[in-house]
């Protein structure tokens, strides 16, 4: 049986440009989903599948999540003055326990690949997640328990993946396929953001990695790539030579909370999943529809 993965690294040092001017003081990755941030929806299904360890990646002014998973003692006491049992009792179950986070600077912003490698020391010799904060996936099981789930029985690495329009492939990476492997295909190429005249399939990795700790030598040879930066995705081709690759079709939706248009509509989709809001909601949505002459 394969090693089990007991780590995760997260990736939150980026600026979250997209989103200023609500990000010019507060992390990207503490922006809500309902009422959740991005960061705890990430966490909550890594811990979901028994990871034991986050390594977050971070840059300047991320000092708030770092809070977000600490005791908040003047907060819980007035909680528990007030009676507000529930409210505390939710605190309570997204504090990390002690010692199962680690936090380190990425200080320039390099890429991904820079990212995931400067937490090389702390992860160690083992296999490994990587969580991108901004995707959040909607599905049961979750989107990481699925893919360690086919990891058990076949091991290697793996990327998440979904279908996107055809025309789409321009915005993403893109994988390759060759044959099926149990609920995946072992994977043949990757290639960043192709013209759909060169894309070798439509489906785009979703950001949630599985990979063995041997991508970390490629990593620190500081290859530069697209962009001009290290590049997760050129470690990966490497390690392809020697090691299997799955492409993972994730059996739900996941949504692009980097972008506006996928952070609203994962606004809409979970707030309709929530029982005490979903029939107000519903009927304040359709009213909205309405009104805008959109229904």
């Amino acid at each position: 049986m394969p090693s089990p993965i007991r780590k995760a690294v997260i990736p939150v040092a980026g600026l979250g440009t997209r989103f200023l001017p609500a990000t010019k003081a507060m992390p990207k990755e503490m922006l809500t989903v309902v009422d959740r941030p991005l960061i705890q929806y990430v966490v909550d299904e890594a811990r979901a599948v028994g990871i034991e360890h986050f390594v977050m990646v971070t840059g300047r002014n991320k000092g708030v999540l770092e809070d977000h998973f600490d005791i908040a003692y003047e907060l819980e006491a007035t909680l528990a003055a007030r009676g507000k049992t529930a409210a505390l009792e939710e605190l309570k179950r997204d504090k990390a326990p002690a010692g199962a986070m680690s936090f380190t600077r990425q200080q320039e912003p390099l890429g991904l690949g820079h990212a995931v490698w400067c937490a090389a020391d702390i992860v160690g010799d083992e296999p490994f997640a990587v969580i991108l904060p901004d995707m959040i996936p909607r599905g049961e099981p979750g989107c990481l328990a699925q893919m360690i789930a086919h990891y058990n029985e076949h091991g290697g690495n793996s990327v998440s993946v979904e279908a996107c329009d055809p025309s789409e492939t321009a915005s993403y990476g893109i994988v390759g396929l060759g044959d099926p492997v149990g609920d995946s295909y072992r994977m043949t190429t990757m290639v960043e953001k192709p013209a759909p005249a060169d894309a070798p399939s439509n489906l785009y990795i979703t950001g949630r990695y599985i990979l063995q700790p041997e991508i970390f030598p490629l990593l620190a040879e500081g290859r530069r790539g697209a962009g001009g930066e290290i590049q997760i995705t050129d470690a990966m081709l490497r390690l392809m030579e020697t090691q299997p690759f799955y492409a993972f079709p994730f059996k739900g939706r996941t949504f692009d909370c980097g972008s506006k248009l996928g952070f609203l509509a994962a606004n809409v989709a979970f707030a309709l999943e929530r029982e005490e809001l979903a029939d107000d909601f519903a009927a304040e949505a359709r009213a909205l529809l309405k009104a805008a002459g959109k229904d």
